[in-house]
């Protein structure tokens, strides 16, 4: 998360005190989206471009993000899912 620009970080920290407050469950469709089995993705968009993180839920009500990138074409690249559903299988 450290290399995407401060607008995209500031949304992020945004969804992650929505989700501390609320929980991932009431995060609105345009935060966040259901991807593939455990793993689901918090939405971020700024004005230097758009940035994706995977999530997963873990243990109860803790909720770890398995991989942040930079969204550069219209469709989710499928190695991106598979990278993030691995990390994620280590995780849960």
């Amino acid at each position: 998360m450290e290399e995407q620009p401060n607008d995209i970080r500031a949304r992020f920290d945004r969804m992650r005190e929505l989700i501390a407050e609320h929980g991932p469950a009431l995060l609105p469709s345009s935060y966040a989206k259901h991807i593939e089995g455990p793993l689901w993705e918090l939405r971020m968009k700024g004005r230097d471009g758009i940035a994706r993180a995977f999530y997963v839920t873990a243990s109860g009500q803790r909720v770890v993000i398995v991989r942040v990138f930079t969204k550069k074409t219209q469709k989710t690249p499928q190695r991106e899912i598979k990278l993030a559903l691995k990390r994620a299988e280590e995780v849960t």
